[in-house]
């Protein structure tokens, strides 16, 4: 764990290499993408237990996040998707299967999009696709916690009142962003996981149609769970992270439906 240079700005980036390789396994790289107004030391701990010992993995906190400083720009997602492309070029430096929460989902959303080439894989948690999905950003309701200006400080050494400048920004950003179509989500090609709680802050139909706008999907609500289902239920979200990784070839069911198409012209093509 440590700071490198990326492209001229000191970001926290974060490896975990498998202490061996595992029977089957090929030791990928995965690249974790941690939520808005949060860091990789977060929420990183509920997703390794199912990936430490058979991926390379890596994480780092995006501009104004976590122990990364400002720069200017960071608050809008084509800024984040660009940093986390040089991420992937410069310090991956090959194709890697992307898990983003919240903020992070949205942001290998847009990746899958802009570079297939990068991408092997996405899993997409709690994530909304468009700002027009049922959820609400009001700046006005803006509260910054005693313990969370402390850590901004003990993380960053930046001044304490960029701390509410930094929120409210993404707050205004929420309000706006993110906005891919329909025919945006069409493009991604790549296997994908679309994992959410069964009480999100955003629409389940807004979930339902990020799911049924990526051909190559699978979707996963976890019962009793909100926006923060990595951490109430992070079990059994690991083995939904596993039982995906386990075998990542589209989906041949025995009673196909939203996928007949598909599935008649792979059977055809045998």
């Amino acid at each position: 764990m440590s700071y490198i240079n990326l492209r001229g700005h000191q970001i926290w980036s974060v490896q975990y290499k498998p202490r061996f390789k595992i029977l089957n396994k090929t030791n990928e790289k995965v690249l974790l993408l941690h939520g808005g107004l949060s860091s990789t030391e977060d929420w990183d701990y509920t997703i390794l237990p199912a990936i430490k010992r058979t991926h390379h993995v890596y994480g780092y906190d995006r501009s104004a996040h976590g122990r990364t400083k400002v720069r200017e720009g960071y608050y809008h997602f084509e800024f984040q998707r660009d940093e986390a492309i040089a991420y992937l070029e410069d310090v991956v430096k090959e194709p890697a299967h992307l898990i983003g929460w919240s903020d992070g989902g949205i942001i290998a959303l847009y990746i899958a999009i802009a570079r297939p080439d990068l991408v092997k894989s996405i899993i997409v948690i709690g994530a909304n696709y468009h700002h027009d999905c049922g959820a609400s950003h009001d700046p006005e309701t803006i509260e910054i916690k005693d313990e969370d200006l402390k850590e901004f400080i003990d993380r960053t050494g930046q001044e304490p009142k960029l701390l509410e400048e930094i929120v409210r920004k993404a707050y205004q950003v929420w309000s706006t962003e993110p906005r891919l179509t329909h025919d945006d989500l069409c493009k991604i090609q790549s296997p994908a996981l679309i994992l959410a709680g069964d009480d999100e802050p955003f629409t389940s139909e807004h979930t339902f149609s990020l799911y049924e706008a990526i051909e190559n999907a699978r979707l996963a609500i976890v019962p009793g769970t909100s926006h923060f289902v990595v951490k109430e239920k992070p079990e059994l979200v690991q083995v939904l992270i596993n039982d995906f990784y386990n075998n990542l070839d589209f989906p041949m069911t025995k009673w196909p439906n939203r996928r007949r198409e598909i599935t008649d012209q792979m059977i055809g093509d045998i």
